[in-house]
């Protein structure tokens, strides 16, 4: 099953969400902004995407720019601020099997449909 990590008042995520609707495969929407992913499962999304936490962070948010910018931070501490922040999480991210892109563009999704 293909999971997305959606936040709806996002035009990337909406176009990525498109994709994969799509590809008529089943699927499930996660609203990461109302249901955060734990710590594992940050973790697992993290292994998944072959990225390390500083690649998934959104750095011009303002939480980030008025809170985080210009300190150094141990990829747990960078996973903890995703999970208590998740608006930071950059979005959609889509997951099939062991495989996950980030959609930015939203059709890298395509290589993993």
């Amino acid at each position: 099953m293909i999971t997305i990590y959606h936040n709806a008042r996002c035009g990337k995520s909406r176009e990525g969400l498109k994709l994969v609707e799509e590809s008529n495969q089943e699927f499930e929407i996660v609203k990461y902004l109302d249901t955060p992913p734990t710590e594992t499962e940050l973790k697992e999304i993290l292994n998944k995407l072959g990225y390390k936490p500083s690649e998934l962070i959104r750095t011009n948010e303002a939480i980030w720019k008025e809170n985080y910018k210009g300190k150094t931070f141990t990829d747990d501490e960078l996973i903890t601020i995703m999970v208590e922040n998740p608006k930071l999480i950059e979005r959609p991210i889509v997951i099939n099997g062991n495989k996950a892109v980030v959609g930015r563009p939203p059709e890298k999704i395509k290589d993993i449909l």
